[in-house]
């Protein structure tokens, strides 16, 4: 292809920047009251809105800037928030607010409270609270003046997108809310984002999406592109243009145009700063020329910015491009008290883990790689490049990490329950997991694992799905972690091989352990042995059933084919309903078959635990499947163990499998 016609391209950067101008900034002056001209008010507000290009705090990082000052002489304090498009870099967001913060001044001169809103961040300062609470008025409304061509059905893709989008961008954690994603509606494709602040809660950012995403059926729906901004969240879609780019990645520069605005007509009484702004109408030439425009900086973008895919020990991309994620390791050090044992909350196959508090009293957890460790190098880059990129609250979130001398940390959330493995086989812990939360955990993990295989930017397979790497967090919701080992597919690639054979006996998928074969499938298989264990409480080993040696996984089939489910089911589960308890029974068995045709993927599994009308298939005999005695079909996994890393050495193979006398009257599917 020939290079772009470089004086066309200045005109469109031309066009681009007076479209830009026109919709942004947008201030919103606050009628509550004003302030006397260079009064300690005044003094306050600007030291607080200048505060923003000195900070150091790490939430700027992620995208967020909070601050408040006791106005001097008076009762009252001054409270600033600062807010930036999740997929804007450090820098990014510090310029964005700076020009934000003075804007906010110029305009709103005197006012005591504001609002402005920018193509790529958001200022406003109270001198009430705005700390925690969900502000959801005034907003600012744009739409593309052009109209989708099915919009029933598209709506309904709409629809579906955004109430996936807004549970993810509430389930993130304290330090970013913000999730993007598409979906298909005929020819058409649908890319959208939500966020809210971080200072809010789940249950906050869900009510605020609710309640902004909700105005779109008065004001613009069926429109081929939107965007409502509110002060505490905000949402967008357009069509056909994938208008963010990855989380920790700078913005397009020039940035695409915002969608061209039609006029919103004002409520009754509606005054320049109501609720539902006017927007001047582009003229439709210009609009043209900028999309022509915007497909021609996404093809040279896209020729410059080739990703470079993952090869058997490689990584994906240099360290380099996640510096915004390193911290300091005095910081680290200080956290955990020098990584004191008594900060330890574990140790797996490489390295220890710690529990740490930063300054700012966030809970950390801080996972040292071994320096003795040949292969920690590769584990270390892998989980920072793979876990930057990806953010679903299934998954555990890594906050950064460090590089000190021999160092190598990863720095995670902290999840207080810590992992799966320490409830599903601790005799007495195991009470406290009702049927209801055991279920939840299979939900999350489900989701978690098909956000990885098909809903995110990359394709990742995890290769080490286990109970001690899901973790649990203060509601007990699942997170799936550990991703040292996990490999990175192109969208098109199905499956790899690979002669260095990792993971944990037990949850391998038989072409993966014996032939090095792996794909989708081998993690289906582990989701199907994790399932199979939450709901009978016993490891995948051998364990001793009267005379006869067995493994989980055959023993709950014969069981099944029997119709003695009874036998399976964990002894400390007297309630819960019976169906949806068979049912999962019988979905792990699909997902362990021998066969990796047979299995299903984890939209199927997903389908199949959200949908009791769905009919499920008769599964087939399981891998590794045990004879009676000590006969077995597993001969073939002679000499198997030494080449698993990260064996959970705890596993012992003189279990008793007892029966759980709670009775299951509904008949079991077939």
């Amino acid at each position: 292809m020939d290079p772009p016609n470089l004086p066309l391209l200045l005109l469109l950067m031309f066009a681009s920047a007076i479209n830009a101008q026109n919709l942004f900034p947008h201030e919103i002056c606050a009628t509550t009251g004003n302030f006397t001209a260079n009064s300690t008010y005044q003094t306050t507000l600007t030291t607080l809105l200048s505060s923003i290009s000195t900070t150091n705090s790490l939430s700027l990082t992620y995208g967020f800037f909070n601050a408040s000052a006791a106005v001097s002489g008076a009762s009252q304090t001054l409270y600033i928030i600062g807010s930036c498009r999740g997929d804007l870099t450090a820098e990014s967001c510090r310029t964005c607010l700076n020009g934000s913060a003075s804007d906010i001044r110029g305009l709103c001169t005197l006012q005591k409270g504001a609002v402005l809103y920018n193509e790529n961040c958001t200022v406003r300062y109270s001198n009430a609270s705005i700390f925690g609470t969900v502000t959801t008025d005034p907003d600012y409304q744009l739409l593309n003046v052009n109209n989708v061509t099915s919009p029933d059905t598209y709506n309904a893709a709409l629809r579906t997108l955004l109430d996936s989008l807004r549970s993810e961008a509430a389930g993130g954690g304290s330090l970013r809310k913000y999730a993007t994603g598409n979906t298909s509606s005929g020819f058409d494709t649908i890319y959208a984002m939500t966020q809210c602040t971080p200072d809010l809660t789940e249950q906050q950012c869900s009510d605020c999406l609710v309640t902004v995403i909700g105005r779109l059926t008065n004001c613009c729906a069926g429109k081929m592109g939107v965007r409502i901004m509110a002060p505490s969240c905000q949402f967008r879609y357009e069509t056909n243009d994938r208008f963010f780019d990855p989380v920790g990645e700078p913005l397009p520069s020039p940035a695409p145009p915002p969608p061209v605005a039609d006029a919103l007509p004002p409520p009754p009484g509606g005054k320049s700063n109501s609720n539902t702004t006017v927007i001047i109408v582009v003229a439709s030439s210009v609009s043209a020329v900028l999309l022509i425009g915007v497909i021609v900086l996404l093809i040279v973008k896209r020729k410059k910015k080739q990703p470079r895919q993952r090869v058997e020990g490689e990584v994906v991309d240099e360290i380099s491009t996640a510096e915004s994620l390193q911290f300091d390791f005095g910081t680290i050090r200080e956290a955990t008290d020098n990584f004191s044992n008594s900060k330890k909350l574990g140790e797996g196959g490489f390295g220890a883990v710690y529990m740490g508090q930063l300054s700012n009293g966030q809970e950390i957890a801080v996972k040292r790689l071994s320096r003795n460790s040949g292969q920690g190098e590769v584990e270390f880059k892998n989980e920072v490049m793979l876990l930057a990129r990806l953010q679903h609250r299934n998954l555990v979130r890594l906050l950064g990490f460090c590089l000190e001398g021999v160092e190598r940390l990863l720095i995670y959330e902290f999840v207080p329950n810590s992992s799966l493995d320490q409830f599903i086989f601790d005799p007495l812990k195991r009470a406290n997991l009702d049927w209801d939360r055991r279920y939840k955990i299979i939900m999350g993990v489900a989701r978690g694992l098909l956000y990885l295989h098909e809903d995110s930017r990359l394709r990742i397979i995890h290769r080490d799905l286990k109970a001690s790497n899901i973790l649990l967090d203060s509601d007990m919701n699942p997170k799936i972690s550990d991703f040292g080992m996990a490999r990175l597919f192109e969208l098109d690639q199905t499956q790899a091989e690979t002669n260095r054979i990792v993971g944990t006996y037990g949850y391998m998928a038989p072409e993966y352990a014996m032939h090095g074969n792996f794909s989708v499938k081998s993690d289906v298989f582990s989701f199907g042995v994790l399932v199979l264990e939450i709901v009978s409480g016993q490891r995948n080993n051998l364990f001793q059933v009267g005379d006869n040696t067995e493994v989980l996984t055959s023993y709950i089939w014969k069981n099944w084919r029997e119709g003695t489910i009874s036998n399976i089911i964990d002894t400390s589960l007297t309630s819960g309903s019976s169906t949806e308890i068979t049912r999962c029974i019988h979905i792990g068995l699909l997902c362990v078959q021998e066969n990796v045709v047979n299995r299903p993927t984890m939209a199927s599994v997903l389908l199949m635990l959200n949908s009791h009308s769905v009919t499920l298939q008769v599964p087939s005999q399981p891998a590794f499947f045990m004879h009676s005695g000590i006969e077995s079909d597993m001969s073939s996994t002679q000499g198997y163990d030494s080449r698993v890393s990260d064996v959970d050495k705890s596993r012992s193979k003189s279990n008793q499998f007892s029966k759980n006398e709670v009775s299951v009257t509904e008949p079991y599917p077939r």
